[in-house]
């Protein structure tokens, strides 16, 4: 999403700690408020990775999962309608509940463990230099990510002494997410997850699918033995 309006645009000699100046902190408890996501591609593929890991940590309480929303983080902070939140970020060791926004003095201090941006013509830039700068030298996101789901650049960087080092990717093409223990890659021009063996972290209607396909595919080998599968 977008950071900066044009006309507060800043100028390239300034650093990230004067660009996110000149502001008041909100109230606790604010609502979210982002503008829509670019286009439907960029939506399903936000939706598509929360629903992914959230299904992936189903029995997990300890991860918090989002897109589009606002993180309300400093005294400094710019105002709400100059800064916008990640297009998707994972909060570890924190509850797994509904939030209004995620306000970094009401969660014991905790920004995003892993940060991924959706890329367009109206923010490509911004993602590129200012927000890559906040997310290194104020959230401290150990893992960032970006992808653009119409020209499918993809990239990711790992926090190293304080600054961002690219990821080599595998022979794949997929990126490690140490802070996920997942690896992050390409599948039919798609943004997905990965476990560490390579394979795909499906939705839940694509493990529905599998699972009833086992399914068919044992009770065919069981007639074939002349067993009823419904009689058992």
């Amino acid at each position: 999403m977008s950071v900066l309006q044009q006309r507060d645009r800043p100028s390239d000699k300034e650093s990230p700690e004067t660009q996110v100046k000149d502001v008041i902190v909100p109230p606790c408890d604010r609502y979210s408020d982002e503008p829509p996501l670019e286009t439907y591609l960029h939506l399903q593929q936000m939706m598509l990775l929360i629903k992914c890991l959230e299904w992936l940590w189903q029995d997990r309480d300890d991860f918090f999962a989002t897109g589009n929303q606002t993180i309300y983080y400093s005294a400094n902070q710019r105002k709400s309608e100059d800064f916008r939140g990640p297009d998707f970020f994972v909060v570890l060791n924190t509850q797994r509940q509904p939030r209004k926004s995620w306000t970094v003095w009401e969660e014991d201090g905790k920004y995003p463990n892993l940060i991924v941006e959706l890329l367009s013509a109206s923010t490509a830039q911004v993602d590129r230099e200012l927000k890559k700068q906040i997310y290194q030298d104020i959230f401290r996101t150990p893992d960032y990510f970006w992808f653009d789901p119409d020209s499918l650049e993809f990239a990711g960087f790992h926090l190293t002494d304080g600054s961002y080092q690219n990821l080599e990717a595998n022979t794949r093409g997929h990126l490690w997410s140490e802070q996920l223990q997942l690896f992050l890659g390409i599948e039919n021009r798609q943004l997905r997850f990965f476990t560490p063996e390579g394979e795909l972290v499906p939705t839940p209607e694509e493990a529905a699918k599998s699972g009833q396909e086992k399914i068919d595919r044992l009770s065919e080998k069981l007639r074939d033995l002349g067993v009823d599968p419904d009689s058992i």
